[in-house]
């Protein structure tokens, strides 16, 4: 650290210093903008759109406008997705046959939260995303390095 003599320290010299200061708290404050939901849908079916709140009326307008021109670009429901590309959305999970599956301890949830995530599940089933796959397990490594199963 470097000393300065008080001399050095004027008044411009401690404004210039404060305003450094400030302009690096705020570089690292978080932008949290708050956000207002807006319907691009009509009454009988909302469709739902957060956008920011620090834009003017018109701008808010504007925007307001052009998402409800291109509110068939969105998808709204699991059935508005029927040709997703499987090589990207698809997850598997490699097992090896005749591996004994290992018991894991019981998470317990609400029982609101399960009513909802098995609702979410039945509509995400019934749309389709939801199959089976044959899936090689050469290769397949597990946290250990080592295959599990051989």
């Amino acid at each position: 650290m470097v000393a300065i003599e008080d001399e050095e320290w004027e008044e411009k010299n401690i404004w210039e210093f404060t305003k450094l200061i400030e302009q690096h708290e705020q570089a690292w404050r978080l932008a949290k903008e708050e956000l207002e939901t807006i319907n691009v849908g009509n009454e009988e079916i909302k469709q739902e759109l957060k956008i920011g709140t620090l834009i003017t009326p018109e701008e808010k307008e504007e925007l307001t406008a052009l998402l409800r021109d291109y509110v068939d670009i969105f998808s709204w429901s699991y059935e508005d997705m029927p040709g997703l590309d499987t090589d990207i959305v698809v997850h598997r999970i490699p097992l090896v046959e005749g591996c004994k599956p290992i018991k894991q301890k019981l998470r317990r949830t609400h029982p609101e939260i399960l009513i909802r995530a098995k609702a979410e599940i039945e509509k995400q089933w019934n749309a389709g995303f939801f199959g089976s796959s044959q899936v090689s397990t050469m290769g397949v490594k597990h946290s250990g390095g080592t295959q599990k199963g051989k």
